[in-house]
């Protein structure tokens, strides 16, 4: 006669009570992270973060965390996970950190920003139209990778009527680096605008010669 497990009737092993399905396990660890995310010690805290970067469900989450993290490092960690996630809603909370008054914070948001451009792509000309200058400066600094034709288009309608000489250098920076030649016509009327300015009408002509290859 064969053995038979007690507890089995048949011979066939019964889960125990210790043990638990693979759905509820993933729940319970999610959970967990959750839980460290708001520990009162920042190792746990940046771990957690670090292993948040998968699931959209924690984007809220990560943004309430983020709003109240005092160590950079622990930043740090959840903007990447906030990278790493690359929903709209993600991006739209690394887009909220522009507003800051930490420096550190803005830097960490820009560098994530800089790595999704279309993710960010349907954020930017809101943000080259902000009441804010310093946003706006902000804003073109997103443009880095974006294609050569969407720097020209945008940066150039910022400059055609944008009254702060910091933001027309700012995207001057970036057109230098990635504009088109469909840009020298706005750039020269901007260097007649601002004709009395000690500065722009320099930057204006490198951007001019870079753009055109005539540097050297």
């Amino acid at each position: 006669m064969p053995l038979i497990k007690r507890g089995s009737a048949s011979g066939t092993r019964l889960p125990t009570s210790a043990e638990t399905p693979p759905r509820a396990a993933s729940h319970a660890s999610l959970a967990s992270r959750l839980a460290d995310l708001r520990s009162a010690e920042a190792e746990r805290r940046w771990r957690a973060a670090r292993a948040l970067g998968r699931d959209p469900e924690v984007v809220p989450a990560l943004a309430a965390a983020l709003r109240c993290e005092p160590v950079a490092r622990v930043r740090e960690a959840i903007t990447t996970a906030l990278l790493r996630i690359g929903t709209e809603a993600s991006v739209a909370v690394l887009i909220d950190c522009l507003r800051c008054n930490d420096a550190g914070l803005r830097a960490a948001a820009i560098e994530a920003l800089q790595a999704l451009p279309t993710a960010v792509r349907p954020f930017v000309e809101a943000l080259l139209a902000d009441a804010d200058s310093d946003v706006r400066i902000l804003a073109t600094e997103l443009m880095r990778n974006m294609p050569e034709r969407d720097v020209t288009e945008l940066l150039c309608r910022l400059i055609e009527h944008e009254p702060h000489p910091n933001v027309c250098a700012a995207a001057i920076e970036v057109l230098t680096e990635a504009g088109t030649s469909d840009a020298i016509p706005v750039l020269e009327a901007c260097s007649r605008r601002f004709a009395h300015d000690p500065f722009l009408p320099f930057a204006i002509s490198v951007a001019i010669a870079r753009i055109s290859g005539t540097e050297g």
